[in-house]
Protein backbone atom coordinates (compact mmCIF):
# COMPACT_ATOMS: atom_id res chain seq x y z
CA UNK A 1 0.00 0.00 0.00
CA UNK A 2 1.33 3.35 -0.74
CA UNK A 3 1.83 6.00 1.82
CA UNK A 4 0.84 9.43 1.08
CA UNK A 5 1.95 11.66 -1.36
CA UNK A 6 4.04 14.53 -0.73
CA UNK A 7 3.26 17.03 -3.73
CA UNK A 8 5.12 20.42 -3.04
CA UNK A 9 4.18 20.03 0.38
CA UNK A 10 0.59 19.04 0.06
CA UNK A 11 0.20 15.52 1.14
CA UNK A 12 -2.14 14.05 -1.14
CA UNK A 13 -4.35 10.68 -0.26
CA UNK A 14 -2.95 7.74 -2.23
CA UNK A 15 -7.01 6.92 -3.63
CA UNK A 16 -6.06 9.73 -5.67
CA UNK A 17 -3.30 7.76 -7.32
CA UNK A 18 -5.57 5.05 -7.58
CA UNK A 19 -8.26 6.92 -9.27
CA UNK A 20 -5.71 8.02 -11.93
CA UNK A 21 -4.42 4.76 -12.15
CA UNK A 22 -8.21 3.04 -12.82
CA UNK A 23 -8.70 6.03 -15.32
CA UNK A 24 -5.71 5.50 -17.28
CA UNK A 25 -6.43 2.06 -17.30
CA UNK A 26 -10.07 2.33 -18.82
CA UNK A 27 -8.65 4.54 -21.36
CA UNK A 28 -6.69 1.91 -22.56
CA UNK A 29 -9.74 -0.81 -22.06
CA UNK A 30 -11.96 1.93 -23.84
CA UNK A 31 -9.84 1.94 -27.01
CA UNK A 32 -9.80 -1.77 -27.21
CA UNK A 33 -13.33 -2.16 -26.85
CA UNK A 34 -13.93 0.24 -29.21
CA UNK A 35 -11.99 -1.50 -31.98
CA UNK A 36 -13.69 -4.79 -31.21
CA UNK A 37 -17.03 -2.67 -31.08
CA UNK A 38 -18.06 -4.25 -27.72
CA UNK A 39 -20.42 -1.42 -27.04
CA UNK A 40 -23.66 -2.81 -29.52
CA UNK A 41 -24.03 -5.89 -26.75
CA UNK A 42 -24.26 -3.62 -23.17
CA UNK A 43 -27.98 -1.71 -23.37
CA UNK A 44 -25.95 1.37 -21.84
CA UNK A 45 -22.26 1.70 -22.54
CA UNK A 46 -21.64 4.52 -19.93
CA UNK A 47 -22.69 2.54 -17.34
CA UNK A 48 -20.92 -0.52 -18.19
CA UNK A 49 -17.90 1.98 -18.08
CA UNK A 50 -18.53 3.00 -15.01
CA UNK A 51 -18.99 -0.48 -13.76
CA UNK A 52 -15.65 -1.49 -15.08
CA UNK A 53 -14.03 1.61 -13.27
CA UNK A 54 -15.33 0.99 -10.23
CA UNK A 55 -13.89 -2.81 -10.50
CA UNK A 56 -10.69 -1.43 -12.06
CA UNK A 57 -10.28 0.95 -9.03
CA UNK A 58 -11.00 -2.09 -6.33
CA UNK A 59 -8.80 -4.34 -7.99
CA UNK A 60 -6.16 -1.76 -7.72
CA UNK A 61 -7.03 -0.99 -4.06
CA UNK A 62 -7.10 -4.77 -3.44
CA UNK A 63 -3.55 -5.40 -5.34
CA UNK A 64 -1.72 -2.57 -4.92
Amino acid sequence: MFHDLDIGGVLVSPFLAYAAGALLLLVLLRRLFAGLRLSRYVANPPLAEAGIYVCLLALLIVFL
